[in-house]
């Protein structure tokens, strides 16, 4: 089902200009000099206004004559960005427990490990070092609720370096120490 969106030539424009990628998949923006069309947040060069055309489905724009951008690719459901963050994300949940990198994880998705930061924190409001933190905390909280390791060991297990550095994780996102978590997760057992 197609769904229109009732903004101006002007809006759209204004859109385009400021690469805002809320829109994307919303409208496209096609340039009649080039015959390519192009997602509202494309870096690409941004053309003269006389230039431009908009369609609301990339269907309609490849009707009329257009080909898909190669920078932005458009005719792919998420953007390319996003694809890059559910790549590093599903690496870390895979790869929790090692001592990891950013220059391993940008390594593994082929971007530099500066465009990396900036991207995931652009998508997800975190770094990737604090998104690895939250899944090492969820993985010690599954082993503090079912098995009997001691903090020490789940500590290593989930990939942690240091113990001071697990606590002070562990209490900034729990709101306790690993063992009064445990004491807790008993008290409610009994």
């Amino acid at each position: 089902m197609e769904t229109k969106i009732n903004l101006s030539f002007e809006e759209m424009w204004e859109k385009i200009m400021a690469c805002d990628s809320k829109y994307d998949g919303l409208f496209f923006t096609a340039v009649k000099t080039t015959k390519i069309y192009c997602r509202p947040s494309c870096k690409s060069r941004k053309p003269k206004k006389i230039n431009v055309e908009f369609y609301n489905d990339m269907n309609a724009a490849q009707e009329a004559g257009y080909r898909p951008c190669k920078r932005c690719q458009p005719e792919i459901e998420e953007s390319p960005s996003a694809k890059i963050v559910k790549n590093v994300i599903s690496f870390l949940v895979n790869h929790y427990n090692q001592n990891l990198k950013l220059k391993d994880i940008s390594d593994q998705v082929g971007v530099s490990p500066y465009y990396l930061e900036r991207l995931f924190k652009q998508e997800t409001s975190e770094t990737p070092r604090s998104y690895l933190e939250k899944i090492r905390i969820d993985k010690a909280s599954h082993l503090l609720k079912s098995t009997d390791l001691t903090n020490l060991e789940i500590c290593y297990e989930v990939g942690f370096q240091s113990t001071s550095n697990f606590y002070k994780a562990f209490r900034s996102l729990k709101n306790c120490s690993p063992s009064q978590y445990r004491k807790e997760l008993q008290n409610e057992l009994d």
